[in-house]
C-alpha cells in the first residue's frame, strides 16, 4: 500500500486518541502510548499508526523518517493567545518585580491599556509582521494550531485591523490559525465610567459588521467571540450581553472568567455553550461541577501565575480529579505572559498544579484542540485526522517536563510536511 510519508522507529509514540471527545477525570492520563511505532501519512493526513514492522511491511512511502528511537507527540494546540499588539510592555514587568499587581497596573492606565495605546499606533504591515514573528516562536516550540485573540484596539477601526492582521497571518502561516474577536478585553480610555455604552458598541455596530464582513469560516473553526468578565473589566451583564449576541449571530463563545475574582461567569458562559471557559482559579466547587458535567473545555493558564510571582495557582488537580476536561495554554501575551513555550506551561502545571506528564500531554494537545473547536481534526495521531506531530529528542516522554528550559525540538510537522524550523 502507498503513502506520502511513513515515520518509524518511534521509541514512544503518543497518540492521545481512541475519543471522539475531550478527555476528562482519569481518561486524562491515558496517552494512546505505541512502542516501536509508525505512522503512515497521504495527503496531509494520518492515513494509519501502528507498530514499526507491520508498519514498514505494509506500507511504501514516497519519504521514510527514522525518529530513531525518539518520542513523537501530537503537535501543541495553543488554545489562548494574545500575540497581535504593538509595542511591548517591558516597563511594566520591572513594576511588577517591584510589586505592583495586574489590576492595579490596569486601574493606573497601564496593562492592557498601555498595549491599546500602541496597537492603535500600530499599521496593518506592521501587526502583521510582528505577529507573524510572535508565531514562529509558537512553532519553533511545537505549536502546530494556534488560536489568535484581537482585544488591543477597543475601537472598531483598530480591532477591525487587528482582525485582518490575524487572518493575513494565517494565510501567509505554515500552521493552522483560529481568529478570535475580542474588543471586550477591557473597557477603552475614551469610554471610562461609561462602559455600558462600549457595550452597546460592541453589540450594535461591532459584532454585525464582522459577521457582515468576514466569512465566518474563514478558519478551521470559524471566528470565535471572547470576553473578559472580571473586576475592573466587564462585569456579569455585559458580558453575558455580549456572548448571547455573539451567539446569536454565528460565532462560537469562549469566556476569560475567574482570573482574580469570581463573578458568576463560569456560570455564565457554561449555561450559553462556550466552547472553553480560561483562567478558572477563581472558579467555584459549584462551577467546578457544572464544567465537569458539560462539554465546555476548561483552560488553565499556569504561566500567567509564574509571570505574576504568584503562589497560587488554578487548582487544575481539582478540576481534573472532579472530572472536567482541562487544557494548558501560554496565553502567549505582551503583560500576564511573555512565554511562547507550551513545553514551559505544562512544567510549571506539573510541579505547581500537580498534574501527572501525561496529563499535561494530554491537556496541551486533543483537549486544547477541542478548546479551540477543532478536535475532530487535530490534537491527537489517528487515522483520518491531519498529519500535525512534533519529534522529540528524548526516549521517555516524561522528560518533556522533567527536564526544562529548552524546547529538545527535531522536526515539526504540519499536514506531514516538516517544517523549517
Amino acid at each position: 500500500m502507498n503513502c506520502d510519508t511513513l515515520i518509524f522507529n518511534i521509541g514512544q509514540l503518543l497518540t492521545c486518541g481512541g475519543e471522539d471527545v475531550p478527555r476528562r477525570g482519569s481518561a486524562m492520563g491515558d496517552i494512546g502510548l505505541i512502542t516501536d511505532g509508525a505512522v503512515a501519512i497521504r495527503d496531509g493526513r494520518i492515513v494509519e499508526v501502528g507498530v514499526s514492522d507491520e508498519m514498514r511491511a505494509k506500507y511504501s512511502a514516497v519519504m521514510q523518517i527514522d525518529a530513531q528511537g525518539k518520542v513523537v507527540l501530537p503537535g501543541f494546540v495553543e488554545c489562548h493567545t494574545h500575540i497581535v499588539y504593538g509595542g511591548d510592555r517591558l516597563d511594566e514587568f520591572e513594576l511588577r518585580i517591584k510589586g505592583a499587581d495586574y489590576m492595579e497596573i490596569l486601574a493606573a492606565g497601564g496593562g492592557i491599556l498601555s498595549s491599546v495605546a500602541k496597537t492603535r499606533n500600530a499599521t496593518l504591515d506592521e501587526l502583521v509582521a510582528s505577529g507573524a514573528a510572535r508565531l514562529a516562536k509558537l512553532i519553533r516550540n511545537g505549536v502546530t494550531t494556534c488560536e489568535i485573540k484581537t482585544g488591543y484596539g477597543l475601537d472598531s477601526e483598530t480591532e477591525f485591523r487587528m482582525l485582518d492582521a490575524i487572518i493575513a497571518i494565517g494565510k501567509n502561516a505554515d500552521i493552522d490559525v483560529i481568529p478570535t474577536f475580542m474588543p471586550a478585553h477591557a473597557i477603552p480610555p475614551e469610554f471610562k465610567e461609561r462602559a455600558d455604552e462600549y457595550v452597546d458598541l460592541i453589540c450594535d455596530v461591532m459584532l454585525p459588521e464582522v459577521a457582515r464582513r468576514y466569512d465566518l469560516n474563514i478558519a478551521p473553526a470559524g471566528i470565535f467571540v471572547d470576553v473578559f468578565c472580571e473586576r475592573n473589566a466587564f462585569d456579569l451583564a455585559q458580558s453575558e450581553r455580549i456572548l448571547k449576541t455573539a451567539k446569536s449571530l454565528g460565532f462560537g463563545i469562549k469566556a476569560h472568567v475567574d482570573e482574580f475574582t469570581n463573578l458568576g461567569g463560569a456560570r455564565m458562559a457554561i449555561g450559553l455553550g462556550a466552547v472553553s471557559i480560561d483562567h478558572l482559579d477563581a472558579i467555584s466547587d459549584e462551577e467546578i461541577g457544572l464544567l465537569a458535567d458539560s462539554p465546555t473545555v476548561g483552560v488553565v493558564t499556569p504561566t500567567v501565575n509564574l509571570n505574576f510571582g504568584s503562589h497560587e495557582f488554578a487548582d487544575a488537580r481539582k478540576l481534573i480529579d472532579r472530572g472536567c476536561a482541562l487544557a494548558i495554554s501560554t496565553d502567549f501575551n505582551p503583560g500576564s505572559s511573555p512565554c511562547p513555550s507550551p513545553l514551559a506551561a505544562m512544567a510549571i502545571a506539573a510541579r505547581y498544579q500537580k498534574l501527572m506528564p501525561a496529563e499535561t500531554v494530554v491537556a496541551a494537545t486533543i483537549n486544547a484542540a477541542y478548546a479551540t473547536g477543532v478536535g475532530d481534526s487535530c490534537g491527537s495521531i489517528e487515522a483520518g485526522k491531519l498529519a500535525d506531530m512534533v519529534v522529540y529528542d528524548c526516549m521517555d516522554y516524561r522528560e518533556l517536563v522533567y527536564e526544562f528550559g529548552h524546547s529538545r525540538i527535531l522536526n515539526v510537522i504540519k499536514k506531514g510536511r516538516v517544517l523549517d524550523v
